[in-house]
């Protein structure tokens, strides 16, 4: 479903954008089209005094409190850098960003996240970043959980198989959420 609003007290919530993630081969739309996209939500959120949530992964440089699922397909490269969790040249943040480190794909969990944007008495988030089928997703389904309007911003994100991509796009953030694209949601944060 496009998206049809904005609520007035709309945040901005990036995932992933770090040098670790998007050195890795993504696709559809590929990781230089979502970067610049994500920094147009960006300047347009920071313009307009709405909150901008910055989220990295990585646990610990030792890895120590790093997820240890048996099931995880491909475990995580090793060993963490600092460099991993470091934001791309276009996500550094500005004074009155929201910086939040995960240790797992949801960014909701075991974060402050939630606490954040309620105090800021937000209702809204704005979704964007990689991967469509894990750090975003698991984040929509936190976000849906917990009562906020979700709204992704569908060439503002990417996965590393394409098929996976437009299966989430079609099938599951439907359930969560409006979808549309950077410009129509700029068009919307305009109106607010």
């Amino acid at each position: 479903m496009p998206a049809t609003n904005l609520d007035p007290k709309t945040a901005l919530v990036v995932i992933d954008l770090q040098k670790g993630i998007v050195g890795l081969p993504t696709v559809s739309p590929l990781a230089p089209d979502v970067i610049a996209n994500a920094a147009r939500l960006v300047e347009a959120f920071r313009a307009k005094g709405l909150p901008v949530v910055l989220v990295t992964v990585g646990p610990s440089e030792d890895g120590g409190d790093s997820l240890r699922p048996r099931a995880q397909a491909a475990p995580p490269p090793r060993p963490w850098t600092a460099e991993f969790a470091e934001p791309v040249p276009e996500m550094v943040p500005r004074r009155g960003d929201i910086l939040v480190r995960k240790r797992s794909p949801n960014a909701f969990y075991g974060t402050e996240l939630d606490l954040q944007l309620r105090r800021r008495g937000v209702t809204g988030i704005v979704l964007c970043g990689i991967a469509t089928s894990i750090g975003v997703d698991t984040t929509a389904r936190g976000a849906n959980e917990r009562g906020y309007n979700v709204t992704f911003a569908t060439d503002a994100m990417c996965d590393l198989v394409p098929e996976i991509h437009d299966f989430e796009l079609a099938r599951i953030f439907p359930r969560l959420g409006e979808l549309d694209t950077t410009d129509a949601i700029l068009g919307l944060l305009a109106g607010i």
